[in-house]
């Protein structure tokens, strides 16, 4: 039994062997972390009456998580290595605190062998597995050499530890193409690449090596044969320091975009029980043989045809996705972290955990799906989440207002949804990714819909090439219709009408407020709304009962519509060619936002040629190459006067710790350079300017 002030927690190490472990008592938690899992991890602490601590950058000062901790302590300067990677320094943060314990949360120090043995010799508990686990897990070829002996099915590649080039390189035609490059301490898609043939070898490696060493600090890869066609399935396990282990069902994440996951669910479909019960316990084999303790999932490659399974990796740390794992199994696993750490046996045993109904996750990123999946920055100017519930769960670190960095992860939020079976539980996520509306950034919330509705994301016909094999059916062209556009300018008209209601004396007409009308005049809106480039000119007028609306000088269309009370929401009930439909709208300025059932569309308000007067003296004749996302300029490999072919690597882009290299588009000339190493760029920011070859003949 777990006092609710006070926790007896266990030095962290592996007690499996330990007859009379130390205990220590605790009452406050440092989380080492930020966003959405600090906040997770509050959460449940709060409920256990244990006190947070919350560490903080420069630009996460107001942040979600510092405001719900019960303390906060600035960490470091906006970049990762800077605060959120200063294990000394955290440290120190925890002890002056008074927390005795550390929870590291997913990514930064979560699986830092480093950290966790300091957190050890200082005392102060690491709330994740012993280092031993992390140090034999984390370097990919010792964990498949232990999972081997375990009798855990690993796949066949190159592990070694010679490293140079021409080993490399070798070792590559033995395996064959295409062949994965992935960082040995690799994670999340990071230190990952595919190279197709053996010309794409080198270029490939020295892009996931350096992205390694900026996310690991080591360079160190494996190679591995590339099977096209995978599933990705995985077990979350769990541990005690009394050498317990066990595991709560799989979830499949096949579904993946730059190598990471963006849709996860629980249980993996279509695989027999047998099947399942093998994947958990070759997981619990795998967590076992390194004396694990605590939450950890073991990955799987799963071979979509004959449902052979090989070890891929342990991540020895909650995952994002695990809240799916308790939607079906009705746990806390914070919780069950909390308790393992404070010393307690599991919380149930095998037999006692049971399987009920399906769950889905889905990741909502700022980023650009029809644009390559780049990710984003910015502000929520505007967000409104669906209800959360017993069956849905919004889990975020951010409110509207706040903003997305570009030097942290570009996820907002994970949707969790349940169902009593895969079918109820997916239309349940479409209708909540529908509720979810968000303006002032690009998301992937129009994309998730479409993909979650996709005809063989339904059937469950799932693999890791999934966006890249249905990629034009997922990304049709899209096409702007006569209602869309009326919708639009319905939301305007009812953005100006709350705006002059305080002077229209109680009447409904928007134009009410327009000076010395006369009443036998039809006061005439006009505006230029513009939609996928294209603009379309939209006259409104309005008279006692109805909105007259003229699309691009074409009939006029008598539409009756009025603003339906959502608290300060812009919710409009409209009768549109005899179809009667209700949507949610946000007007930001000059952007129209509608948030439709198809997902969001935006509409810009142009003003009038004579009104603008912004020219872009740069962009004509492609004769610069712009930043397709914000980020850090982290190397430029090229100089004004240099010669450069078409494909050639001329800088490098860092954005959301992901690494971007800008190639030259044409043969060209270099004019100048758009920033210094280590500057911020803006999204369509000149990074470099070419000579402009017409204008010098």
């Amino acid at each position: 039994y777990i006092n609710t002030t006070v926790l007896f927690l266990f030095s962290n190490r592996c007690f499996a062997t330990e007859a009379t472990p130390k205990v220590r008592p605790i009452n406050k938690i440092l989380i080492s972390n930020r966003g959405e899992i600090a906040c997770r991890v509050i959460r449940t602490a709060r409920k256990l009456g244990v006190r947070t601590v919350a560490v903080f950058s420069d630009p996460d000062e107001k942040s979600l998580h510092t405001q719900l901790a019960d303390e906060a302590y600035r960490v470091g300067e906006a970049s990762s290595s800077a605060s959120y990677l200063r294990g000394e320094h955290i440290l120190n943060i925890a002890k002056r605190s008074g927390a005795q314990a550390i929870h590291p949360g997913y990514g930064f120090l979560s699986e830092s062998v480093e950290f966790a043995e300091l957190c050890q010799r200082e005392g102060v508990i690491f709330m994740g597995p012993p280092s031993s686990a992390i140090r034999d897990m984390g370097i990919k070829s010792t964990s498949k050499a232990i999972m081997a002996a375990a009798g855990v099915p690993i796949i066949n590649g190159y592990h070694g530890e010679d490293q140079s080039d021409e080993c490399l390189q070798r070792e590559a035609k033995i395996i064959g193409f295409p062949l994965m490059i992935k960082a040995v301490r690799g994670g999340g898609g990071k230190g990952m690449r595919i190279a197709e043939k053996p010309e794409d070898f080198l270029t490939a490696l020295n892009s996931a090596r350096n992205e390694s060493q900026k996310s690991f600090g080591d360079s160190s890869v494996l190679l591995e044969r590339y099977v096209r066609s995978p599933r990705h399935v995985e077990v979350q396990v769990f541990a005690d320091q009394y050498g317990d282990a066990v595991y709560l069902w799989e979830r499949d994440c096949s579904v993946q975009r730059r190598h990471q996951k963006i849709i996860e669910e629980a249980p993996a479909p279509g695989l027999s029980e047998e099947l399942r019960r093998e994947l958990g316990e070759a997981a619990v084999r795998a967590a076992k043989a390194v004396g694990y303790v605590g939450a950890g999932t073991v990955e799987f490659i799963l071979d979509k045809e004959d449902l052979s399974f090989h070890f891929m990796e342990m991540n020895t740390r909650l995952q994002v996705e695990h809240p799916i794992s308790e939607m079906i199994t009705g746990t806390d696993l914070v919780e069950w972290q909390i308790r393992v750490a404070a010393g307690e046996r599991l919380p149930l045993k095998q037999e006692q955990i049971t399987r009920n109904g399906h769950a889905f996750e889905a990741r909502i990123y700022a980023e650009n799906p029809r644009g390559g999946f780049l990710p984003g920055a910015g502000p929520l100017r505007y967000l409104s989440t669906p209800e959360p519930s017993a069956d849905v769960r919004v889990e975020t670190g951010v409110r509207e207002g706040d903003e997305v960095s570009v030097h942290y992860d570009p996820m907002i939020a994970k949707l969790v949804v349940w169902g009593e079976n895969r079918s109820q539980a997916l239309n349940s996520l479409i209708a909540r990714l529908g509720e979810y509306h968000i303006s002032g950034l690009d998301t992937n919330i129009n994309f998730l819909i479409d993909l979650a509705s996709h005809p063989q994301f339904q059937l469950a016909n799932v693999h890791t090439g999934f966006i890249e094999e249905h990629f034009d059916t997922l990304f049709p062209p899209i096409e702007i219709s006569p209602q869309q556009v009326s919708q639009a300018a319905l939301a305007l008209v009812f953005n100006e009408l709350q705006a002059v209601s305080s002077n229209s004396n109680g009447r409904k007409d928007p134009f009410a407020a327009a000076v010395n009308a006369r009443l036998n005049y039809a006061l005439i809106r006009k505006y230029n709304l513009k939609a996928n480039d294209k603009v379309y000119s939209v006259a409104v007028k309005y008279d006692d009962e109805d909105v007259h609306i003229q699309v691009d000088s074409g009939d006029w269309q008598v539409i009756k519509a009025e603003r339906v009370q959502d608290g300060e929401r812009l919710k409009i009930r409209a009768n549109i060619d005899s179809n009667i439909s209700t949507y949610n709208a946000n007007i930001d300025g000059s952007s129209v936002s509608l948030f439709l059932e198809s997902g969001k569309l935006d509409f810009e308000l142009v003003q009038p040629k004579f009104l603008s007067t912004q020219v872009d003296q740069l962009g004509g004749g492609g004769s610069r190459l712009v930043a397709p996302m914000p980020g850090v300029l982290e190397k430029v490999l090229v100089k004004p006067g240099d010669q450069v072919k078409k494909g050639d690597n001329l800088a490098v882009l860092i954005a959301m710790k992901m690494e971007h290299i800008l190639k030259a588009p044409k043969d060209a000339t270099i004019k100048s350079i758009g920033g210094a190493e280590g500057d911020n760029v803006a999204k369509g920011s000149a990074v470099i300017t070419f000579v402009d070859e017409e204008a010098a003949k």
